[in-house]
């Protein structure tokens, strides 16, 4: 004969206060972005941006539904690309910007190199102190570790694609938030691009280590949110000061940065195929340079 077990009335009521206090905040949230995006345009371009990305990751994530498996080389090209689609528009969309913002409120070339140089670095540092400071699994490092086990800490691996893919939002963020809309929007359109790959990579690990297709997929999916959440946080908090803008975007740069050397680059040349690698982020440098000058 089964058993049920009954929950004590006192559990199943902290239950429900649990789920009403979710509801609560996420009402309030929606309501705030709402209002912000009324009121600063920067604001609403940056959410269309971020989920312009947050498109572009599950229009990548999509073919891991019926695909077996990427080949090591392709996957380690299609790093590579990414890494250099970043590392461009770290160069000529955040840190450049953030130098001419300085050096065009009278600052001086010292005092411009410097104070970007020092952002550039709190940018990083702040990734690293995030990294340590939130459990994660590096869900590309450890594919070959983890593949065949029964993974029950799913939230690891959602952390680990959540800390990649927050630099890319503050990014969009920032750059909306400067006023030049065609750089952030040629910024926008090579952090799509390079989005497409890295969603399927996503994806395609995922299934690697185990998880179904659906799971894999709709985790890829959920990821590329991350984008359009970071991006209203960097316009909304970077709007409205003249001042903190230029520290902004070099802070997103170290951040971005930090993952390419830290996570990207590192992963892209573990195989054996630093050629393919290199290639790959060489094209994705030279596209993200030619959309930013040619669109900026």
């Amino acid at each position: 004969m089964k058993q049920f077990l009954v929950q004590p009335p006192w559990l199943t009521g902290r239950k429900i206060l649990g789920s009403l206090i979710i509801l609560v905040g996420t009402g309030y949230a929606l309501q705030q972005l709402v209002l912000l995006m009324q009121q600063q345009q920067s604001v609403r371009f940056a959410f269309y941006g971020g989920m312009v990305a947050a498109a572009a990751t599950t229009a990548g994530a999509l073919p891991a539904l019926f695909l077996q498996r990427l080949s090591q080389k392709v996957h380690d090209i299609m790093l590579g690309f990414g890494a250099g689609v970043m590392l461009a528009a770290c160069m000529f969309s955040l840190i450049v910007p953030a130098l001419a913002i300085l050096e065009q409120s009278g600052a001086s070339q010292w005092y411009s190199s410097g104070s970007v140089a020092l952002a550039i670095l709190l940018g990083a540092a702040l990734m690293l102190l995030v990294e340590r400071l939130v459990p994660h699994q590096h869900f590309i490092k450890e594919e070959a570790r983890l593949r065949g086990l029964k993974l029950r800490r799913s939230w690891l691996f959602v952390f680990a694609i959540v800390l990649h893919n927050m630099p890319e939002g503050l990014a969009i963020g920032a750059s909306f938030a400067s006023g030049d809309l065609a750089a952030a929007k040629a910024l926008t359109t090579g952090i799509s691009v390079q989005d497409i790959p890295e969603g399927l990579v996503v994806a395609m690990a995922l299934l690697a280590v185990g998880y179904s297709r659906t799971i894999a997929v709709a985790m890829a999916v959920l990821s590329g949110l991350t984008e359009p959440v970071m991006a209203v946080v960097g316009a909304a908090v970077l709007g409205d000061s003249s001042v903190l803008l230029p520290w902004g975007l070099a802070l997103a740069a170290g951040a971005m940065l930090f993952v390419i050397s830290h996570e990207m680059i590192p992963e892209s040349h573990r195989q054996g195929h630093e050629l393919p690698a290199t290639t790959g982020l060489m094209l994705g440098f030279v596209l993200m340079m030619l959309l930013d000058t040619a669109l900026g």
